[in-house]
Formats: structure tokens, C-alpha cells, sequence
């Protein structure tokens, strides 16, 4: 019985996938050490992992880079340094290995991808999420302090601003007061005219309307009737 046909794409298992990398890169390599012995060929093969991970196969007696260096001949293709591009693969490596790294802690952080850890792994993540509440809480604890600082100082400001305008309107009223009492003291005395009950504030209006002999002649008449016979003397009373 006949192995079934396999759909060539992407495994979408990373474990299957590691697997089958695993496999079919022995297989290669097989291959290409077979082709050079049967053929008496130069094979030179360069593999590298989804993790940046590099595996070469150079047919002996000639190296890697000697096959290179024969392909660029052929090819008229100028590669850079077999040195530079290594030491670029190997901090592509790293730096992938290290973005790795930080994306488990971090899901660790979360709270994730837990099932793999140990007690010990549990107690040192324990440790260090206290270890950062209390620098968050110490920091928090700096700003509310900074804040009460500052609505302190805007506090005091104000205060001094109240009392100043208080001073202000303090010395108007004062000021204000003085100046009525300096308008009521040299307000003048008016007279008033008895038994009239009228009030002048000039002395001609007073002079004019005082009663005098040569301008007014009043005649008393009595009212006894022998003050009226006629051989009593006609006497004219003035004012």
C-alpha cells in the first residue's frame, strides 16, 4: 500500500513543522553527499531555520566559501564577505532569539502561557510583579504629593490676593466715609424767618423781605366803638 500524496504549504504546527524541518533537512543533506560521491560533483548546499538557525553542506575536498567564490566566477555575481554575511546571520539570530524571549516574559507578565513554568518560576514572577506594584505605587504616591504641593501654592496665592483686594475696599469705604463727613461740615447754617417758618440762604432775599416803616403802613382799626368817635385823634400806628 502506497503512501498518500501530501498537500506542498505551510505547516501550520509549529511542532509538526520543527519535525518535519528536522527530517527533510537530513534528507537533503543525504542527497546532496550522495550526488557528490556517485557524481564526483561539487554540491555546496546553505540552509537556514524559521529561527534564523544556519546548516551547510560543501562536497568535499573544496569549502563553502571556494564553491562560492566558483559561482561568482560563473555567474559574474559579486557577493559581499562570507565573514560579514555570517557575523549579519548570526545577529539576526540573536536579536530573534531575544524578541522570543521578551514576548514569553511578557505573556508571562500577563498572566499567560503559565502551564509550562515551575514552582520556582512562579515564585520569582510573584516577586518581581510586587516588587513593581511598589514602585507604581511609589511613583503615584510622588505625583499626588506633587499635586497637593502645587493646589498648596495656588492656595496661599489666593489667600494673598483676597487680602489685598480686601485692604483695597477697606481704604475706599474709609476714604469714602471721610470725604461725606468733609461735605456735611462745610454744608452752611441756613436761617429761617419767624414766625413764617421760610428759610433764605442769601442776605439781600432776607433784607427785602424784612418789614420796614417807609416801604409798609398799617392802620389798626379798633373794635371798641368809642375808639372811633371822631373827636379822638387819628394816630397812625407803623411798623
Amino acid at each position: 500500500m502506497g503512501r498518500g500524496k501530501i498537500e506542498i504549504k505551510r505547516i501550520e504546527n509549529p511542532t509538526n513543522r520543527q519535525v518535519t524541518f528536522s527530517k527533510r533537512r537530513g534528507g537533503l543533506l543525504k542527497k546532496a553527499k550522495e550526488l557528490a560521491i556517485l557524481c564526483d560533483a561539487q554540491v555546496g548546499v546553505v540552509i537556514f531555520s524559521s529561527s534564523g538557525k544556519m546548516f551547510e553542506y560543501s562536497s568535499a575536498p573544496l569549502s563553502m566559501r571556494q564553491i562560492i567564490d566558483r559561482y561568482q566566477r560563473a555567474t559574474s555575481t559579486r557577493f559581499e564577505e562570507i565573514d560579514n554575511q555570517q557575523q549579519i546571520f548570526c545577529e539576526i539570530s540573536r536579536v530573534r532569539n531575544e524578541n522570543d524571549k521578551l514576548q514569553a516574559s511578557m505573556r508571562m507578565y500577563t498572566g499567560e502561557d503559565l502551564s509550562s513554568m515551575t514552582m520556582n518560576d512562579l515564585n520569582q514572577l510573584e516577586q518581581q510583579l510586587e516588587f513593581s506594584v511598589n514602585k507604581v505605587r511609589t511613583r503615584k504616591h510622588q505625583l499626588l504629593n506633587q499635586q497637593l504641593d502645587n493646589l498648596r501654592r495656588k492656595e496661599h496665592i489666593l489667600e494673598d490676593q483676597n487680602s489685598h483686594l480686601y485692604r483695597i475696599l477697606s481704604e475706599h469705604q474709609v476714604a469714602m466715609e471721610h470725604q461725606q463727613a468733609a461735605i456735611e461740615h462745610k454744608v452752611p447754617d441756613v436761617p429761617m424767618l419767624e414766625p413764617f417758618g421760610l428759610f433764605f440762604q442769601d442776605e439781600p432775599s432776607r433784607n427785602l423781605l424784612q418789614l420796614s416803616p417807609q416801604l409798609h403802613a398799617f392802620r389798626l382799626q379798633p373794635a371798641q366803638p368809642n375808639l372811633q368817635e371822631a373827636s379822638l385823634p387819628d394816630h397812625g400806628l407803623q411798623l
